[in-house]
């Protein structure tokens, strides 16, 4: 399907029509992987002796292979999306940072005085600010920007659904547009990143309505909240998941996440799915991208073989997720500011797994002798 199409399908009816887009997103080609494993074993080394390395190198030599570009990884041009929008839930005290300091951080992005902004410099990642939902007027024109606001900021979901299906349907949209975006400059790697005030709020109600977890079990702090802020928050869950019942008992991934998402977090969940589909690798950041991979993941399963999970983030509630979704991230550094900084410093990781399957002699290239068992 190409991008004109692809298009045009989107202005249609809003999750019918994402089924038959996201219908186009297709596993990796297995009948690849024993002559991609043949080559990691026979590399000048013990088999298996660089660990997730060569997992990791397997993973990425399917994507190639199952794109058609050949099975030699490749993980370069990358580029990681930082989404940002607000969250109506933020008026009920779940954050201790006001909600204007959204708006803040991006101009900090566009200025370059972020982590998130250090941390791409530093590995030589290319980033993109996406303004899904800002509140206020838009940004100046900057490089590095995106302007796409859907509308002021999400609805409280205390009150009824964050966000019309229509809304819902338009930052998927957005997503699927800034994939295609990346396909088309060449771009072979996705990173995910985000920024909104109580938008820890809005993914673990997410979890809560996708998993059926409890809220208790996996609130936590966000921007640094007590126990007592934490009980509140769960509180405030737990009323919107109840608010928005008739939503989470449908089951239907598309209607959870426009009554309980945030219009970043919506559109992170359809750049997963338009780079699954334009068969990208995709990093995922913490504990909010994880949240629109869920989404992506509940509507698609497949695109769970294009993911990558950049780190284990120290929101005490993601690692709950991750065993459930039965991941193991790449990292564990007691991270928990989102922005992209975990899918920044996880992509070096990536680079490394694709310089040794493509630059590492064999043991026959070597002149060394293999006996069929260390390499």
């Amino acid at each position: 399907m190409d991008r004109k199409s692809l298009n045009k399908i989107l202005t249609l009816s809003p999750w019918r029509e994402l089924d038959r887009i996201t219908a186009g997103i297709t596993p990796l080609e297995r009948g690849f992987a024993p002559a991609i494993q043949v080559h990691v074993d026979h590399l000048t080394k013990p088999k298996g002796s660089l660990g997730r390395l060569e997992s990791l190198a397997m993973q990425l030599a399917l994507i190639n292979a199952s794109a058609g570009r050949g099975p030699a990884p490749q993980v370069d041009p990358a580029c990681i999306y930082t989404c940002a929008a607000d969250h109506g839930v933020a008026a009920r005290g779940v954050s201790l940072f006001p909600q204007e300091v959204t708006r803040q951080m991006v101009l900090n992005f566009l200025n370059k005085g972020a982590a998130v902004n250090a941390l791409t410099a530093c590995a030589g990642v290319d980033l993109v600010v996406v303004d899904a939902g800002v509140k206020g007027p838009g940004f100046q024109d900057a490089p590095n920007l995106i302007s796409r606001k859907i509308r002021q900021g999400s609805a409280d979901m205390t009150q009824g659904p964050a966000l019309t299906e229509a809304e819902c349907r338009q930052a998927l949209e957005l997503g699927f547009s800034l994939a295609s975006r990346a396909a088309g400059k060449g771009v072979r790697t996705v990173g995910t990143g985000e920024m909104g005030i109580a938008n820890t709020t809005a993914a673990t109600a997410l979890y809560c309505a996708y998993l059926g977890l409890d809220p208790e079990m996996i609130t936590g702090p966000g921007t640094g909240l007590d126990q007592n802020g934490m009980r509140h928050k769960a509180r405030v869950i737990r009323q919107a998941l109840s608010v928005n019942h008739k939503a989470v008992a449908s089951a239907d991934p598309m209607n959870i996440l426009a009554a309980l998402g945030g219009l970043e977090i919506a559109c992170l969940a359809g750049l997963i799915l338009g780079s699954a589909f334009h068969k990208l690798a995709v990093v995922l950041d913490g504990f909010i991208s994880t949240a629109a991979y869920v989404a992506a993941w509940k509507c698609r399963p497949v695109v769970q073989e294009y993911v990558f999970f950049a780190h284990g983030s120290a929101e005490p509630g993601h690692r709950i997720i991750l065993e459930h979704l039965n991941a193991r991230p790449i990292l564990d550094l007691d991270m928990r500011l989102g922005e992209g900084t975990g899918a920044a410093l996880a992509i070096p990781i990536l680079r490394a797994a694709a310089a040794m399957y493509n630059n590492m002699a064999s043991f026959s290239q070597a002149g060394i002798k293999d006996d069929g068992n260390s390499g």
